[in-house]
């Protein structure tokens, strides 16, 4: 993986989520994510950048069981692949079904980013009273 690929998700990220504070980056030590490009941009978006343990599995545990679902349900699921162009399109769309229209029974039947805007809803109007 190269740098500018994370810089390109990097930004993305900061687009969809309008420059968000108190974040804190966390990462394995991939060569790309302590690059001193990269360092630089967390830095400069107001980051705090966070580097899992060397041989810890604990850090990439979440990270490992997305991959693996990723892969199940579309790489293996619905390839074979003609090109970059589809899988990539493919992933968009699983990403945002992932995200946005996926329910999830441990948080009561309803996406994640609803979820998640309901926390912060909540949040805005518990310091407003």
């Amino acid at each position: 993986m190269q740098t500018q690929l994370i810089l390109d998700a990097l930004e993305q990220a900061l687009w969809a989520r309008g420059k968000p504070k108190g974040v804190i980056h966390h990462s394995d030590r991939g060569s790309q994510y302590v690059s001193i490009q990269y360092s630089e941009r967390l830095s400069e978006a107001g980051f705090t950048a966070s580097v899992g343990s060397v041989g810890d599995s604990y850090d990439n545990a979440l990270a490992e069981t997305i991959n693996g679902l990723y892969k199940a349900e579309v790489i293996y699921k619905d390839g074979p692949w003609r090109g970059l162009e589809q899988v990539e399109l493919a992933t968009l769309d699983w990403v945002d079904w992932f995200n946005n229209r996926r329910l999830l029974s441990s948080i009561g039947d309803i996406p994640p980013a609803e979820y998640e805007e309901n926390y912060y809803r909540q949040l805005r109007q518990d310091t407003a009273a």
